[in-house]
């Protein structure tokens, strides 16, 4: 399979995702940065707690814990025949958590922070880079019950997790394995004898959020590549950017659907949390989150259950995450006539042990979508001795009965602290997007 030349316009798209990716350093994060583009397409914002009043062709969307969302158009046609067009997607990327009481001393010289794993990042890419801290401040509020939130984003690198030399570790070109609790602790700052180290976390923060330091109950404060993303390669062909996993596809689901106008169904972008760690969250794709929310869209309606249950017997999910594309040093890690590339278009993703929700139907499905489109497609199953990831599709699945496909744009170093992914593909699988949105 061979490519054509890298247009304007893919690159113009690939540069959005990456300004989109720098604003977006956690899912609370990314979150806002949805609601921004929404907001600016018309969308209101609506309240779980409220009872809500839709118009047909109306664009609403609501949040949970800041960190997922789900948005939709409610469809000009009656629900229980037309149903749900939805993209699932999530907001969340490997990474490192700061701990409660953070701050590790050491020898009276250096002062690091506890972290912990969130996800299955790959560990030694994250070493020795220029690295900062983003996520949600907890503030005292009015009562117990309502407490502030704030935003944190450091507007300079913090933080590094140095490599031991090779001096020490002469077998380190013979592979290493690092220890998540001992080798992936970031160093903070220098001890000197003017600096006050017990809270000195808690101190910066209030002095950034310009807050007494007792007015901060808690914190969910995650570590980020500081280093912009950018287009490389000899035609600019390549996105190499941490965190494309998944904020390409929530990036392309966003602007397709702010850019659709009302059909006959409800269209509707599902950007959950927690996806990298399994999804258990009132705000991950195992919560009945988007259920419910589906059930709401056609309570305001005037609909009963019965009509609930057949909307969704019309309805069809696309399961959007990345998905790996043939590596040029490992080509034996991949099946063996199976293999997408960068920029060959966006891959179906296919597990006789349902890894992917996909079927030879809802494949069917989204191969017409891609030639409707103009678009090529590839498709990916896992060599058969290798174990596969997964996806919010099976999650979702258990939860509404539809029909669903796993799909996504291929990627090199997946859950690497940068990625490597194709211009091509991006503006490629948003024109798909806004086929599925558009098309009955």
């Amino acid at each position: 399979m061979r490519t054509s030349g890298i247009t304007t316009e893919e690159q113009q798209f690939a540069q959005e995702l990456l300004d989109f990716i720098d604003e977006s350093p956690s899912s609370f994060h990314v979150v806002e940065s949805v609601k921004e583009i929404l907001i600016l397409h018309e969308f209101k914002e609506l309240a779980l707690e409220k009872k809500w009043s839709l118009l047909a062709g109306g664009k609403y969307f609501v949040t949970r814990n800041s960190s997922a969302l789900i948005a939709f158009i409610v469809g000009e046609g009656e629900p229980d025949l037309y149903g749900f067009h939805l993209i699932g997607t999530h907001t969340d990327s490997p990474s490192f958590r700061i701990k409660p009481l953070s701050e590790i001393p050491v020898e009276g010289h250096y002062l690091k922070l506890n972290v912990e794993t969130y996800g299955g990042p790959i560990l030694n890419t994250w070493l020795d880079r220029p690295l900062s801290l983003a996520g949600r401040i907890v503030l005292r509020g009015e009562s117990p019950f309502t407490p502030q939130i704030k935003l944190y984003h450091s507007d300079r690198p913090l933080l590094v997790i140095p490599n031991l030399g090779i001096h020490m570790n002469r077998k380190v070109n013979e592979g290493l394995e690092l220890n998540k609790q001992k080798d992936m602790l970031p160093l903070l700052t220098q001890i000197t004898d003017d600096l006050q180290t017990e809270g000195i976390l808690i101190r910066h923060l209030a002095e950034t959020l310009g807050c007494p330091s007792e007015d901060i109950l808690d914190f969910d404060l995650f570590l980020h590549e500081y280093e912009k993303g950018c287009l490389i390669g000899l035609q600019k062909e390549y996105i190499s950017s941490g965190r494309l996993d998944d904020l390409a596809m929530v990036h392309a689901g966003t602007k397709a659907l702010a850019s659709s106008k009302p059909a006959l169904m409800t269209q509707v972008l599902a950007c959950f949390d927690h996806e990298e760690c399994g999804s258990t969250s009132k705000q991950g794709a195992a919560s009945p989150f988007l259920a419910h929310i589906l059930e709401r869209i056609l309570l305001a309606q005037k609909k009963d259950r019965e009509s609930y249950f057949q909307a969704l017997a019309h309805s069809f999910l696309i399961s959007a995450d990345m998905a790996h594309a043939l590596h040029p040093n490992a080509g034996e890690k991949h099946d063996p006539v199976n293999r997408p590339i960068l920029n060959g278009g966006p891959v179906i993703k296919i597990s006789a042990n349902q890894s992917y929700t996909t079927d030879a139907e809802s494949a069917a499905v989204f191969e017409a979508l891609c030639k409707q489109a103009g678009i090529q497609f590839q498709k990916f199953v896992n060599r058969s001795d290798e174990r596969g990831g997964s996806t919010i599709g099976p999650i979702s699945s258990t939860h509404l009965d539809i029909r669903s496909v796993d799909i996504g744009n291929p990627v090199l170093a997946m859950h690497s602290v940068r990625e490597l992914g194709g211009v091509k593909d991006h503006l490629a699988i948003a024109n798909i997007f806004a086929m599925f949105y558009k098309t009955l």
